[in-house]
């Protein structure tokens, strides 16, 4: 993707990032960070809390319509325990992306309102070497709608001006990080 004029701060930059998410799930940011050791376990892909909350980092695709896409915002679902151990035993298996998908809960604020946090979702098991696609449930959230009609270059460049100067909690993604 070819650079961009930011209309936050008047500079060219390289180039338009067009995947953003946050590092762990929004609960493990509510934890003392004195206390996060020893409550919870953080890895790139997946999160434990107090041995009871169970999250994966999933993605979620966006069509680009006028451009390059998809967009991809990273984000961290919960899924049962059981469901967690399932994912865990396929994670270096071919032929793993057949598994039924599983259910979950967004678990990030995205910048969008009203929130995304607790959006019911469906976890989907993709192929070795590429991260698991979340689906939102259909509705009327912005969101779910974008997920389904997808968004113009112009609003991906009003995401990544927002999140590269800390108007919102996302970090830019490289590709990557993006297949898992």
């Amino acid at each position: 993707m070819s650079g961009y004029l930011c209309t936050t701060c008047g500079k060219q930059h390289e180039e338009l990032p067009m995947c953003f998410g946050p590092r762990a799930p929004d609960l493990w940011y509510s934890i003392p960070e004195a206390e996060r050791e020893e409550r919870g376990e953080l890895s790139s892909d997946q999160c434990v809390i107090d041995g009871k909350y169970f999250f994966v980092l999933g993605r979620i695709l966006i069509p680009v319509v006028d451009g390059p896409g998809p967009f991809i915002w990273l984000a961290w679902v919960s899924l049962s325990e059981a469901n967690v151990l399932r994912t865990c035993e396929l994670w270096e298996s071919e032929g793993r992306e057949t598994e039924p998908p599983y259910f979950g809960w967004l678990q990030n604020a995205l910048p969008y309102e009203p929130t995304t946090l607790n959006l019911k979702i469906q976890l989907q098991t993709m192929p070795l070497g590429e991260r698991p696609n979340i689906v939102l449930e259909k509705t009327t959230h912005p969101l779910s709608v974008e997920q389904r009609l997808g968004i113009k270059m112009a609003r991906v460049q009003k995401i990544a001006e927002a999140a590269l100067h800390g108007e919102v909690d996302a970090q830019p993604f490289h590709r990557e990080d993006v297949s898992g």
